[in-house]
């Protein structure tokens, strides 16, 4: 049934291709696989193949990257989807990157063949049951990477009985928490570590970059500044309103995680919406930023800089049912990291807000009330960056647990 309705999806794909973009990637992407492989693989060179679905596991598999490669190993790095191959594909990190074809039987039995993995990487919870199966039949040390596990997961049912199996072709299991653990466990696996997880590792090594942008310093000057990043339209009724009245000397930046042109435009133009004067990162250089109150980032790839000029920031994706995005990346700049209202399967935005570095809104009047809070007082928004600045750094070391066990004896 699995391999079927997989031949179904690759049967109807192109169909749907031709009315979405992100589809149309997603297919035509694919097309190129094979042909990029033959040409770019050295067959006197054994390559350590990393997985990631989508960007944010890009980023959380990165610091392993960097440090296998300090090793000497070549890099091969797949993606599941386009929001994170588009933006990665030409990374320096990687020696070759292309998608995932899809788990077809087929498809497995020749990737695996022509790439002959010295070893196999899954980052978090890419688990495709073809792939697995022919790595195990290759012999290949296969590992999952700041893997997380929940009980509502397909592996605890009763009716999961395939996926459970192809669990046993992972060499080791390296988890996020205990909970992952005792779930593993619970299905007979003994060979699970608690690493923690490797974004820790990621998000720290941000500090050490060189985050410096012209352009919002000379936007921001000597105000304080907030930065609203990956937002949404249901973040944007929570905070506009507020951007709107305040009176405060602050600066906004809002970095939209839709910046299709037709959305920027309705943003800084309905001043029903957005009735501040605006300006667009496109239209910088001929303007003089220090005279507008707010920021449209309106490009991508700058965002984690952006964050190092906040006061405050605020991550979106919490209001709707799209997923929250990543707060560690304001949140190791130590300042206070502001939230909607559902983060229940994020597990380090329930312990921020349980420390207090996080806080979590329901309502513009709950958000206009927390930035008044934080606005009004340099000691509040101290101690708590400080709570944030913190649970980085004691979380960190994944990475080198990982690189410690695989290459021990």
């Amino acid at each position: 049934m699995y391999t079927f309705s997989l031949y179904i999806i690759k049967a109807i794909l192109p169909l749907v291709a031709l009315f979405n973009k992100k589809i149309h990637l997603f297919v035509s992407g694919r097309k190129t696989v094979w042909t990029t492989l033959t040409a770019k693989l050295d067959p006197h060179t054994r390559y350590v193949w990393i997985h990631t679905a989508s960007l944010g596991e890009f980023e959380q598999g990165l610091p392993v990257v960097k440090a296998l490669k300090k090793q000497g190993y070549k890099i091969l790095i797949t993606f599941f989807s386009p929001s994170g191959y588009e933006v990665r594909k030409n990374t320096p990190d990687a020696d070759i990157v292309v998608y995932l074809p899809l788990d077809t039987p087929a498809n497995a039995r020749k990737f695996v063949q022509m790439v002959n993995p010295a070893m196999a990487i899954f980052v978090k919870y890419e688990f495709w049951v073809n792939y697995l199966t022919e790595l195990k039949k290759a012999q290949v040390p296969t590992y999952l990477l700041s893997g997380i596990f929940r009980k509502n997961q397909i592996f605890f049912k009763p009716y999961g009985g395939m996926m459970r199996q192809a669990l046993h072709s992972f060499t080791h299991f390296f988890v996020q928490n205990e909970l992952s653990q005792q779930l593993l466990k619970n299905l007979g696996f003994n060979n699970v570590t608690v690493s923690g997880d490797t974004r820790f590792d990621r998000v720290a090594e941000i500090l050490e970059r060189d985050n410096h942008l012209d352009f919002v310093e000379q936007f921001k000057g000597n105000n304080l500044c907030v930065v609203f990043g990956s937002s949404w339209a249901t973040d944007e009724d929570i905070y506009l309103q507020y951007i709107n009245t305040c009176t405060a000397p602050v600066k906004f930046i809002i970095a939209p995680h839709n910046i299709h042109p037709t959305d920027i435009a309705e943003l800084k133009h309905n001043q029903q919406k957005l009735n501040r004067k605006v300006a667009l990162f496109s239209e910088k250089d001929s303007l003089n930023l220090s005279d507008y109150h707010v920021l449209i980032i309106d490009t991508i790839g700058i965002l984690t800089k952006v964050y190092s000029y906040a006061d405050i920031a605020y991550v979106g994706g919490g209001m709707g049912t799209t997923g929250l995005h990543n707060v560690l990346e304001p949140a190791v700049f130590g300042v206070p990291v502001i939230i909607g209202k559902n983060y229940e399967k994020f597990n380090e935005a329930k312990e921020l807000v349980t420390l207090g570095g996080v806080l979590s809104v329901s309502t513009k009047e709950e958000f206009a009330q927390v930035m008044n809070n934080l606005v009004t007082s340099p000691e509040k928004r101290i101690a708590i960056g400080n709570i944030n600045r913190q649970y980085i750094n004691e979380k960190q070391g994944a990475t080198k647990a990982f690189l410690q066990a695989i290459t021990s004896p």
